[in-house]
């Protein structure tokens, strides 16, 4: 028994590598996903600084590290409600999908190193 594929999307449903209509999903869960990412990078020393307090303080973190918590949540509530940072992370995701569009390959297996012969 012979089976076909299914026939291919009507073009005005068909997807582009360039496309720029986002989904639900990508606006509400991939982007931020990025964003928090990046945000935690360029945070860094206030999550040492907090993570650092936490090891040293065990269960009185709650209370010795207050200072350091609301450093960390002054720095990351930065990020995330500044526009630019946004529109960084979005094109960095669109980026990302179409190349993924373009090679059917994502970019986390492409960045894996390959393993090498003997």
């Amino acid at each position: 028994m012979e089976t076909s594929s299914p026939p291919p999307p009507p073009p005005e449903m068909a997807l582009t590598p360039t496309d720029d209509h986002l989904r639900h999903v990508e606006k509400d869960v991939l982007i931020p996903k990025i964003m928090r990412e990046k945000a935690r990078e360029r945070c860094s020393d206030q999550v040492q600084d907090f993570t650092k307090c936490c090891k040293d303080s065990g269960f009185l973190m709650v209370v010795k590290c207050r200072k350091e918590n609301s450093a960390l949540k002054e720095c990351l509530i930065a990020h995330y409600t500044n526009p630019d940072f946004y529109e960084e992370c979005k094109m960095e995701y669109l980026k990302e999908r179409e190349e993924f569009r373009k090679t059917g390959i994502s970019t986390k297996n492409r960045l894996q190193k390959l393993p090498t012969s003997m």
